[in-house]
């Protein structure tokens, strides 16, 4: 199977509706011969990610919660700080990913997607 392979520029546009675009590339619904098991999505390559809009107060407020199951090992950090430790790529891998399904193909598909 030869994958596709899809160039989109984030420049002016949300983080949300990016991510929204992304999803069904990656999985594969464009195609006629979509099944939800099968991995046969495109390869994706967002450029001019810097330019990307974050509206609202996101920056501020949205927070990345995570937690190890061990007591005491829940952490938060503010969107504002996760793009000062590892930059605005980072928050859209986030949110392309949470917008995926939670199985063993999100993995793949998540190495698919090319952030520049």
């Amino acid at each position: 199977m030869k994958r596709e392979k899809y160039t989109i520029d984030a420049t002016g546009k949300s983080l949300g509706r990016l991510a929204c675009e992304i999803v069904p590339l990656l999985r594969g619904k464009n195609r006629p011969d979509f099944a939800p098991y099968k991995d046969e999505g495109a390869n994706v390559v967002v450029e001019n990610i810097d330019k990307m809009k974050i509206t609202g107060k996101k920056l501020k407020d949205k927070r990345y919660i995570h937690h190890t199951e061990h007591p005491g090992g829940f952490t938060e950090i503010r969107m504002e700080k996760l793009i000062d430790k590892k930059g605005i790529g980072e928050v859209l891998r986030r949110a392309v990913s949470g917008m995926l399904p939670k199985n063993k193909l999100r993995p793949k598909m998540m190495k698919r997607l090319n952030i520049k």
